[in-house]
């Protein structure tokens, strides 16, 4: 039987987003060790498409020296690895090289740097076409690269990346998944997954999971009870269990969970008078092990926290968190390096050693789910929410 997987969504405090150009090896080798020490088993990191691939036909040489540096520290802290590529959306701004954007479409709901500055366009068809066959050149040189690594455990196709486009039909969204998930396959011998989150299901994003998740290795889903419209307040410990039943049941492949979490309140400060909704240090603590210990029930392969820090001061007015200040704030670390409480909570249910327990029955089928879109949410929630506790 499997063991549940525990992990972390990772970037450092001190450079968070501009990690890859302000690259400081031992700082990772500094949190590698922590994160292993907390019990914790993968990090999943993420491969700024922006720094990595400079123009369609190129992946840039000093990128990949960095890249090989982080991953054999991973294998050196005895963790594994989970690369999630072409980031892209993160953090509510969408990262991405000059040459992937479209020049007649506006940036839109996220803001779009290239190079380091703000350009007013939005994602080019990342799906199909051009800028597809570049994405396969970026898969396949770094499957390659890591071909039998020994911190490698499964690739992630990208994170969130309906927020940078979205695909025009089922069909292309699964050819896209199809294809890149065969060259990683093929040139790495690993298995991959691809980071939708709870808008893809809530929402029709032309996802029809079916058919999208069945060249991966497993399905994979990202929630948070304070971004729930249908939650019961902000620290209900069913929202993230829920959006795992749903994509269990139109997947039909086991869950990984591998994005919850809450912002937390700036210290010297409460929930009601944040000027976001947040979670104190202890209601994070509480919701932290209630989540895991639903999500365990509930037949999930595992839990990855978002995320491992709060980030440093003198981030705070750089994007994307100029804008978006709670995004500071979800760490298990403050900015000042000290564990908060939901680290020791982690740490505790990691030695539970728990295994993964078989998913249950579906809840909805796919084709019924689409149909009741977008008000079918509330109604599907509550009456979940009414049988469980």
């Amino acid at each position: 039987m499997a063991e549940f997987l525990l992990g972390i969504n990772y970037w450092p405090r001190r450079s968070a987003m501009y990690m890859w150009r302000r690259f400081d090896l031992g700082e990772l080798r500094e949190d590698f060790a922590r994160i292993r020490g907390l019990g914790l088993e993968v990090v999943r990191f993420f491969i700024g498409w922006d720094e990595f691939q400079p123009a369609p036909d190129r992946v840039d040489d000093s990128m990949l020296k960095r890249l090989d540096a982080l991953m054999n520290a991973l294998a050196d802290a005895r963790l594994q690895a989970m690369p999630s590529l072409f980031t892209g959306h993160m953090s509510g701004v969408n990262w991405l090289p000059q040459w992937a954007l479209d020049r007649s479409r506006p940036a839109g709901r996220f803001r779009t740097f290239s190079g380091g500055r703000e350009l007013p366009w939005g994602a080019g068809d990342i799906y199909s076409g051009p800028i597809l066959e570049a994405s396969r050149l970026l898969a396949k040189t770094i499957g390659s690269r890591y071909r039998n690594h020994p911190a490698l455990l499964m690739w992630d196709l990208g994170n969130e990346f309906s927020n940078l486009r979205i695909p025009s039909s089922p069909k292309i969204a699964n050819e896209w998944c199809a294809r890149l998930t065969s060259d990683l396959i093929e040139t790495s011998d690993a298995g991959v997954t691809a980071g939708n989150h709870s808008e893809d299901l809530t929402q029709d994003r032309n996802f029809r999971f079916a058919g999208f998740c069945k060249p991966l290795v497993c399905s994979v889903m990202h929630g948070y009870s304070v971004y729930a419209d249908f939650a019961r307040g902000r620290t209900d410990p069913n929202v993230v269990p829920f959006l795992c039943r749903l994509m269990q049941s139109v997947s039909g492949k086991a869950v990984l969970f591998n994005e919850f979490g809450n912002p937390g309140c700036p210290r010297d400060d409460s929930p009601q008078g944040s000027a976001f909704v947040c979670l104190s240090e202890d209601e994070m603590a509480s919701y932290a092990y209630a989540v895991l210990d639903r999500l365990h029930r509930c037949g999930a392969l595992g839990a990855f926290w978002w995320c491992w820090a709060d980030y440093a001061k003198a981030l705070r007015t750089t994007p994307p968190f100029d804008r978006a200040p709670h995004e500071l704030t979800f760490g298990i670390i403050r900015d000042d390096g000290t564990e908060k409480p939901v680290a020791s909570v982690l740490k505790s249910f990691a030695s539970e050693n728990r295994h993964a327990l078989p998913p249950p029955p579906p809840v909805v089928d796919e084709n019924s789910w689409s149909e009741m879109q977008p008000g079918g949410v509330k109604v599907a929630y509550g009456a979940y929410a009414s049988t469980h506790g």
